[in-house]
């Protein structure tokens, strides 16, 4: 469980969110939807301890997060941003790699070595192994991206090196705007993936998208921002309303009959 307490968090005299409290539950998908300036990337940076409210408090199985350290939020959160970039040539496996750095010391083990190999063909990148990661394109680096964060999550009983995680101990995965540079099949294959990694028991998934389609196809729980607050929270047919899209983003939505549930052109 993630449970976010009346946060606060400004820059100067600037709230960017304000008096945020929200309840984040295991084996779900919760989405961020909001227009630009809404503070939704804030929102998950703070929910994933990196940065700090000025005020409130966010709980990771009921344990305030500030008191945890950084090894042990290695073990299990991981962040996949906008944009990654690596400042020195590494081939795409040691980028995967990365992800498994927090579960062994000096070299990977076994464990280490099949979960790479696992999250790589899982997002379809075997064939860049060797590559230098720095000449993939946009869409392949995120794909990238998403097996190394996938596989610092990842359990396979225990951890690599005896590294034994409790598997009453929920993960948490964070997503800001991960469709960024993703074509539209990619987009909803990540979606996919996503949603099934989400539904394990113990798997706490929070992410930002853009796309309302998206977000009412996917998520099971939508959280509305505008303005720097929650504006609603709950199911995509709660949330999605004609008048609160109307609201927040300025369009005027049209609703469709799709084999998928809620789907919205807009004018």
């Amino acid at each position: 469980m993630l449970q976010a307490n009346n946060i606060t968090f400004c820059v100067g005299n600037k709230p960017l969110i304000s008096g945020i409290s929200a309840s984040f539950t295991p084996g779900k998908l919760h989405l961020i939807i909001g227009p630009n300036g809404a503070g939704k990337s804030t929102l998950i940076k703070v929910l994933a301890r990196l940065l700090r409210p000025q005020s409130g408090s966010i709980e990771y199985d009921q344990v305030d997060v500030r008191d945890a350290s950084e090894a042990d939020l290695a073990k299990r959160r991981a962040v996949l941003s906008q944009a990654i970039e690596v400042a020195f040539p590494l081939t795409v496996r040691e980028v995967v790699m990365m992800g498994r750095y927090p579960h062994f010391g000096g070299r990977p083990g076994s464990l280490d070595e099949k979960i790479v190999d696992e999250m790589m063909a899982h997002f379809d990148v075997t064939e860049f192994i060797d590559r230098d990661y720095q000449t993939l394109s946009g869409g392949e680096r995120q794909r990238v991206n998403f097996a190394r964060v996938l596989g610092q999550l990842w359990r396979d009983g225990v951890n690599a090196q005896g590294d034994d995680v409790p598997a009453k101990t929920c993960r948490y995965l964070f997503l800001d705007e991960p469709l960024t540079f993703l074509d539209i099949r990619h987009q909803i294959d990540f979606m996919k993936k996503v949603r099934s990694f989400s539904d394990a028991p113990d798997v706490v998934t929070v992410g930002v998208v853009h796309d309302l389609n998206l977000a009412a196809r996917f998520a099971d729980q939508i959280i509305l921002m505008n303005l720097g607050r929650v504006i609603a929270t709950g199911s995509p047919t709660e949330v999605l309303t004609a008048d609160r899209i109307r609201d927040a983003f300025g369009v005027e939505p049209s609703f469709v009959p799709a084999q998928s549930g809620l789907y919205m052109v807009f004018d």
